[in-house]
């Protein structure tokens, strides 16, 4: 059984079109061994949420956010 770590990298996109392009930000990070998580958040709508994420993001571990939208 694989223990997953918690995330240190939360990778967050408006859309799952952007999911392409945010794909080469995972990459990296799994070469490296650094545990991450991917979201879709769109800013537009669902700012509540993304509002919540980021609000809650320190205590949830995270050490980074890599934030990307494919039409901003």
């Amino acid at each position: 059984m694989k223990i997953m770590k918690k995330p240190l990298v939360g990778i967050i996109m408006g859309s799952s079109s952007d999911s392409r392009i945010m794909h080469g930000a995972a990459e990296i990070l799994d070469e490296f061994g650094v545990p991450h998580e991917d979201q879709i958040i769109s800013a537009h709508r669902t700012p509540t949420r993304l509002e919540e994420y980021a609000k809650h993001a320190e205590k949830n571990g995270f050490k980074v956010i890599i934030a990307g939208a494919g039409g901003a």
